[in-house]
């Protein structure tokens, strides 16, 4: 009898650790940047459900997930690629892969994980069920003779990474269809210093933001022989830029209705591109400088921040009118939006008061408030099932 009791008190103590049988498709991550560990949320009900630790140095922390949504991979600061699992809740698989890494992608059929990596400058490539370690491409030296940094890193259809080179001038399109053996088409000469990009959501275009210069670099991923095009070349027009506080980040969430709306660097200006002929149609003046340019997923509005020291506001724009159409101010030190799957809401990552302000789209109204230690970016598992994120 007392064998039975037993039996049946360890079988509810084991129900009890196991989290309740659940889908993954209103689930996310908050990263809280300090404490080295990320929330995972539910975005139907609005809450947090568990934290991860021990994800090491988030101070710059980016996130892609596995084909199911189960799996949020990592990408922090100091190298490190963490295999998180949402509905256990903890660290599956974690590696230090190298010394500054800011980010990284999955490839079009879930199989490779990519990293881009600062230092030392390059891409590697990983198995993602066991982060075994596929391929490690060093990036082309800089003036310096060291590898390059690299930035921009995105996912395109066929099995390729596409990436930018910020200190060779480069756009590299990986192949890497066989993980063990990729291959590298080079595009050298795009322009100074692309330090961020985008692929679109159809996944034809790469678009590289260039830091030293005023204009964008555009490559045709159907027809990748045919080089990089310029665009936007000289939207500055002369005038002095003001100085950059925070570099704005570029990526497909602001493809909107035919348009893209990109972010100017050093200037208090959206800038709108016609995706038909990129040619630029028209600015928007915004209250600062913006750093990320968000479009909800129906293409109604496009959400932007801004650097210091605007950055206590978030901007909403109409993309029908092409102007602002609310300004509102979600708390201090806005560092990141992100829409739920089908846009009814946005969370907002407010750092400076440790919170995650979440925002109703069509009244633009408050409608919840998560506590958060330092939080920063925020991914939610739609992710999974777009190209370029």
């Amino acid at each position: 009898m007392r064998r039975v009791s037993a039996l049946v008190a360890a079988a509810a103590l084991a129900a009890c650790a196991t989290p309740p049988l659940r889908g993954t498709g209103d689930l996310g991550v908050v990263i809280e940047r300090s404490a080295g560990r990320v929330q995972v949320v539910d975005t139907t009900a609005r809450v947090s459900l568990a934290t991860v630790g021990g994800l090491g140095d988030l101070s710059h922390a980016s996130v892609v997930y596995s084909r199911d949504g189960r799996y949020a991979y990592v990408f922090g600061r100091d190298g490190g690629l963490t295999k998180v699992d949402l509905l256990l809740r903890r660290i599956d698989r974690r590696v230090i892969q190298a010394g500054n890494s800011i980010g990284g992608a999955i490839s079009q059929d879930g199989r490779v994980i990519a990293a881009q990596n600062y230092a030392p400058g390059g891409v590697k490539l990983f198995d993602a069920g066991t982060l075994e370690l596929l391929a490690d491409l060093r990036a082309t030296p800089g003036p310096t003779g060291a590898p390059s940094k690299v930035v921009g890193l995105a996912d395109a259809p066929g099995g390729r990474f596409v990436a930018s080179l910020f200190d060779a001038d480069e756009i590299w399109v990986i192949d890497a269809s066989t993980p063990r053996a990729p291959r590298v088409d080079r595009h050298p000469r795009v322009g100074r210093n692309p330090y961020d990009g985008l692929v679109t959501p159809d996944g034809r275009w790469y678009i590289a933001g260039l830091f030293g210069e005023d204009g964008l670099a555009l490559l045709d991923l159907w027809h990748p022989e045919r080089g990089v095009a310029r665009i936007l070349d000289g939207y500055g027009k002369g005038d002095p830029a003001l100085p950059v506080y925070k570099m704005p980040h570029l990526r497909g969430w602001a493809i909107a209705n035919g348009h893209a709306y990109l972010p100017a660097i050093g200037r208090n200006e959206v800038l709108i591109v016609d995706t038909r002929t990129w040619r630029e149609v028209g600015r928007v003046a915004v209250a600062g400088q913006p750093v990320f340019v968000i479009a909800r997923p129906d293409g109604r509005q496009v959400w932007v921040n801004f650097a210091f020291p605007d950055n206590a506001k978030v901007q909403v724009i109409d993309t029908e009118s092409m102007r602002v159409a609310r300004t509102i101010e979600p708390g201090r030190a806005v560092l990141h939006l992100e829409f739920t799957p089908r846009g009814e809401a946005v969370w907002i990552s407010a750092r400076d008061d440790h919170r995650v302000v979440v925002y109703d789209t069509a009244t633009l109204q408050q409608v919840a408030a998560l506590a958060a230690d330092n939080p920063s970016g925020i991914f939610f598992t739609a992710r999974a099932a777009r190209i370029g994120f």
